[in-house]
């Protein structure tokens, strides 16, 4: 969580990699977080944007893995639906926006993608160790 002051100094020092609106929200990946997501570990970063992919492999060389979690639109609706959001409608906007964007990329190459409706979270955190450690790749 930041400040616009602290976003205005990240831009004016060149340290955004990658910035998003949505929900009303500013969303960036800056170098002194990467830095310090790296210096705790294996970072994961959540991107909805193909944009976002590549700027952050091209902003922050580094041995990505780029994992497509997804599923399907009546998934998603009934998942916000069941946590009570009050934005369900946008949720499913930006559903709608991120389908549109892996269309319009079809050349975005993806080291594994987990249908989570079909998987649950254990097991996409197995698939997505197994693909880290080297047993997929």
């Amino acid at each position: 969580m930041g400040t616009p002051e602290r976003l205005a100094e990240l831009e004016s020092a060149g340290d955004v990699i990658y910035q998003n609106r949505r929900y009303g929200n500013t969303y960036v990946i800056d170098r002194p977080g990467m830095d310090a997501a790296f210096g705790a570990g294996t970072p994961i970063v959540h991107l909805g944007q193909i944009d976002g992919i590549a700027a952050l492999i091209g902003g922050y060389p580094a041995d990505w893995a780029v994992v497509l979690l997804w599923c399907g639109r009546e998934v998603t609706a009934a998942r916000s639906a069941s946590r009570g959001d009050q934005d369900t409608e946008a949720r499913l906007s930006a559903w709608d926006a991120t389908q549109a964007d892996v269309e319009a990329h079809p050349d975005q190459v993806w080291d594994l993608s987990v249908d989570t409706s079909a998987v649950d979270a254990v097991e996409a955190a197995r698939l997505i160790d197994a693909l880290l450690s080297g047993a997929s790749r």
